[in-house]
């Protein structure tokens, strides 16, 4: 028999100069490894990370350097309420910073999005159980880059030090 399958969007917090890392993964020593990754790539990195368990006691559980990160990161998983998800709350810091070492960690199954754009994530719920579907990060394009766009491109890459 067929159970009835609702889908929902839900907007992600994401304050201004603060980024995100949204994943899933199928463990729950995903916080500690995840806040290991980001702090050896960056002692100085302000972030918060909350993870949401899929059994068991199903409680979120969080972690991070920055307690307000931690608080918004928990309202965001708490909002798509689906087990074993996880989001990173980042600032001062890229997610390319640290986004190929999270994909490295043996508990990560998939990253959803990694951005600083606003995010609506697609999410399935059918009674007990909900699935992350896919996101919708930032906005459609209006255009094809020009010449002049690309020039800008490459100096935004050096003025921030990805490219010399």
């Amino acid at each position: 028999m067929a159970k009835q399958l609702g889908i929902e969007t839900v907007d992600l917090i994401i304050p201004e100069g603060c980024s995100i890392i949204l994943g899933q993964s199928h463990f729950i020593k995903t916080v500690e490894d995840l806040y290991e990754i980001i702090i050896t790539s960056n002692p100085k990195a302000e972030f918060g990370i909350a993870f949401s368990e899929a059994s068991g006691p199903r409680l979120i559980r969080r972690d991070g350097t920055d307690q307000e990160l931690s608080d918004i990161a928990i309202k965001n998983i708490m909002a798509i309420s689906a087990g074993h998800c996880f989001l990173i709350m980042l600032k001062n810091v890229f997610p390319i910073s640290v986004l190929n070492q999270v994909k490295q960690c043996q508990e990560i199954v998939n990253i959803f999005a990694a951005t600083s754009n606003p995010v609506k994530v697609l999410v399935a719920r059918d009674n007990e159980q909900a699935a992350i579907l896919g996101v919708m990060d930032g906005f459609s394009p209006l255009g094809v880059e020009t010449v002049d766009n690309a020039r800008e491109r490459m100096k935004f890459l050096r003025n921030i030090g990805y490219k010399r």
